[in-house]
């Protein structure tokens, strides 16, 4: 029985899902790993720290109930600490002719279009561990709040060189607006 109502069409990005084929996207350093394992591993020694405090202030292995935070500490360190590499690959990015693709994420993907005329502020940092790496990240700042998006781990020299390319392709775009 034929429907009335025309085929829908969609997007070829949700015909074939989040994957988008026909894009090549541009990685984040592989320096970036070691940023995110050595934070990873950190906050890991930290909680790991404060879940302990009931235990050594008890001055004995004290009852089992109060292992479970330190167990589950350990177990959530372990688990973040594997995936950090496969998460950091993970980051992509894409300078289209009108928008910068951003994609992220293992599990839940990510994957934002940022069109040049709205950005407002194209911003670089660089943590400690990131400048002894020769990495920085790129903050972008748009009209709305909710697509303000930061793509890490990209070499200091590319960081730059990507920042005054989008500010001055996001001077062209707005100049029409």
């Amino acid at each position: 029985m034929m429907s009335d109502y025309p085929a829908r069409t969609e997007p070829r990005a949700i015909q074939k899902g989040l994957h988008l084929p026909d894009t090549e996207w541009r990685r984040v350093s592989p320096r970036y790993i070691t940023v995110e394992l050595v934070n990873s591993i950190v906050t890991g020694i930290v909680c790991a720290v404060v879940a302990l405090l009931p235990v050594l202030l008890e001055m004995g292995w004290g009852p089992v109930w109060q292992w479970v935070p330190v167990v589950s500490v350990a177990v959530i360190s372990v688990v973040t600490i594997v995936l950090v590499p496969r998460r950091a690959r993970a980051i992509g990015y894409q300078l289209r002719e009108d928008d910068l693709l951003f994609r992220r994420g293992i599990f839940y993907q990510r994957i934002v279009a940022v069109p040049y005329g709205r950005m407002q502020l194209v911003d670089t940092k660089r943590g400690p561990l990131a400048r002894a790496l020769g990495l920085a990240e790129l903050k972008f700042v748009t009209a709305a709040a909710a697509t303000g998006l930061t793509l890490p781990g990209l070499a200091y020299a590319d960081a730059t060189e990507l920042r005054d390319h989008l500010v001055a392709v996001a001077e062209t775009r707005r100049s029409g607006l």
